[in-house]
């Protein structure tokens, strides 16, 4: 299949639909020259393709969605899979993160779902953001880095920036939920920032660009 894509830096494929996790790798890989493109970029059926997440793990997700969208297109892919871990719920939503109240559900559902659970158990509100990425390129992992980042869960949701879990997590060094974070903020230290920043250097030696 192919994309009418045309770019002078080289291009790199965030395996996603979703604006905001676009929005925030291209924010983290601005510095490298990458023109950092989503799948709804694509002009064929490639934007509307499902890659099955059909791994036990967010390491084995990542994968499968990398190599699966790099068959696709024309151009290496990064792809991650990212989720949040409650102590107090065993691990819960864990992998499930993105459909955990359900296929079609919001962002507050996810999030009422979670608060209802946790008040139910009466456990502790010991939390992180777990995202682990795989870049891929026609059908072959070639770079792979798993980060994450602790904090609590609060009551109440609080901050109308980021999205998903953002304005439950709070993280106590800042007293603010990553809903409140700036940009520069968040992308200094969620667990998606710390995880580019580990694959970066392999990312670079690549796909090589003007600057490197």
């Amino acid at each position: 299949m192919k994309s009418q894509i045309h770019a002078v830096s080289p291009i790199i494929v965030v395996a996603t639909r979703n604006t905001g996790k676009l929005r925030e790798f291209q924010t983290l890989l601005r510095p490298f020259d990458y023109d950092i493109r989503g799948l709804a970029d694509f002009t064929d059926d490639t934007g509307n393709v499902e890659i099955e997440e059909s791994g036990s793990t967010f390491a084995e997700n990542a994968r499968l969605k990398a190599v699966g969208y790099s068959m696709l297109v024309p151009c290496p892919v990064i792809a991650d899979d990212s989720g949040l871990e409650v102590a107090a719920l065993g691990g819960r939503p864990g992998i499930h993160s993105a459909r955990y109240a359900g296929p079609d559900a919001s962002d507050a559902d996810r999030i009422n779902k979670l608060l209802g659970e946790l008040e139910s158990c009466g456990g502790g509100r010991d939390a992180r953001f777990v995202c682990a990425l795989a870049l891929a390129r026609n059908g072959e992992v070639v770079a792979q880095a798993e980060e994450s980042c602790y904090g609590l869960i609060i009551s109440e949701a609080r901050g109308t920036k980021g999205f998903g879990y953002d304005p439950v997590f709070l993280f106590p060094e800042l007293g603010k939920t990553f809903a409140e974070l700036d940009e520069s903020e968040k992308n200094r230290l969620s667990h998606r920032a710390h995880a580019v920043a580990a694959l970066q250097t392999l990312i670079q030696s690549i796909i090589p660009t003007n600057n490197n």
